[in-house]
């Protein structure tokens, strides 16, 4: 069972890596355009997908470590 969640937690540290370079990417090509990052504004489309993805795999992270810790 402790192999399991260590795979887990391999796939799921991989994905978040991969997720939030992904958004760092994002944000970097805008501002190298000109683009000025100092207003307000909403995320939209793939920009929120990512977002919502990086709570979502970062929240099954830390569970599946504290699982692997009571295990």
């Amino acid at each position: 069972m402790q192999a399991v969640v260590s795979l887990i937690q391999i796939i799921l540290a991989i994905l978040l890596i991969i997720v939030i370079i992904i958004q760092q990417k994002g944000s970097g090509l805008g501002a190298s355009f000109g683009g000025d990052m100092s207003f307000y504004r909403t995320k939209r489309g793939a920009e929120k997908l990512l977002f919502y993805a990086t709570i979502g795999i970062a929240g099954g992270f830390i569970l599946s470590s504290l699982i692997g810790l009571m295990l």
